[in-house]
């Protein structure tokens, strides 16, 4: 479908299934959100279950079937070509679910899915920080450390669909396990498990020190800005993006740690690999998926960026 064949009118809608909510928002070419609607994901939040859920939410947030296009963002791998939810985190028994197939029977309208991360860095070159930007990474620091690779406009997920697993790379080789059979991954000192490991804290609290002037808590988020520092310096040699754009919880505090992220990586990174480099707080905050599944919706139906 081209770009002339849509209607002035037309409209997609976004879906970011969680494993305590799916939200839903139903948006306009330009990016505005006309209507958006919350509903608690069910549990046990089986395939079949949460299909249901979403068939009646979907029903409910455009009864007269005004979007073209929906697209989804899971929180898991999906594979290459939009069509399958190939695991999915915090749902239960979610493996190879050819959700795309059954959402197009279920609502008759055309269906891609991604990974929730990969929807949220859509989101964020779509309608947020990274918007002036052709070329960047997102890192959603969080309970994991989630990533999105923005190539020329477009999601870059990789002939198996799973590329962008930013948080996964090695920082230290004899470091903590990680969940992904890794050791010392950027995730196991970056996320929000991690800072609990290591200061007994949680990040809003570490943040609060820090605004107070507290010397620890000053010092830490230092260790921190130079251990994330080094991690995005191996993406930024391998990417070179325009611009790095950093979300999830822990952001709330990037005021104490961006000044020591920018000095890491002027200390290790060639400037010819880093000029013009950007360094960027996300700005959709918790919109960030159902804006990016939105887009990744308008990418299938027009096949333009």
């Amino acid at each position: 479908m081209s770009g002339e064949s849509i209607e002035p009118g037309a409209q997609v809608l976004g879906v970011d299934l969680g494993g305590t909510a799916i939200k839903l928002g139903r948006f306009n070419r330009e990016g505005t959100c006309l209507h958006s609607i919350s509903v608690p994901t069910p549990q046990p939040s089986t395939p079949e279950a949460v299909l249901a859920a979403m068939a009646v939410a979907i029903a409910q947030i455009d009864p007269e079937k005004q979007a073209i296009a929906i697209g989804v963002g899971t929180p898991g791998p999906a594979d290459a070509t939009g069509r399958i939810a190939r695991v999915a985190i915090n749902l239960t028994g979610w493996h190879d679910v050819p959700l795309a197939d059954w959402l197009e029977a279920k609502t008759e309208r055309p269906v891609i899915i991604a990974n929730d991360a990969n929807c949220a860095g859509l989101g964020e070159a779509w309608l947020g920080a990274g918007r002036w930007y052709q070329n960047l990474i997102l890192l959603t620091l969080g309970t994991g450390v989630g990533g999105a690779i923005i190539l020329n406009g477009k999601l870059f997920v990789g002939h198996h669909g799973t590329a962008g697993e930013l948080g996964l790379i090695t920082l230290n080789p004899e470091g903590p396990p990680c969940n992904s059979g890794n050791r010392g991954s950027l995730e196991s000192y970056t996320s929000v498990q991690a800072i609990r490991r290591r200061t007994g804290m949680e990040p809003e609290e570490l943040g609060m020190l820090a605004l107070a002037g507290d010397s620890q808590a000053l010092a830490f988020w230092q260790t921190y800005g130079r251990d994330l520092g080094a991690g995005l310096a191996s993406l930024i040699y391998v990417l070179t993006p325009e611009a790095i754009v950093i979300g999830g919880g822990v952001s709330a505090s990037a005021d104490f740690f961006f000044p020591t992220v920018l000095a890491e990586i002027e200390q290790r990174v060639l400037p010819s690999s880093r000029a013009g480099l950007q360094l960027l707080k996300a700005e959709l905050g918790n919109q960030a998926g159902i804006v990016g599944a939105a887009k990744l919706a308008w990418q299938k139906v027009l096949e333009v960026d």
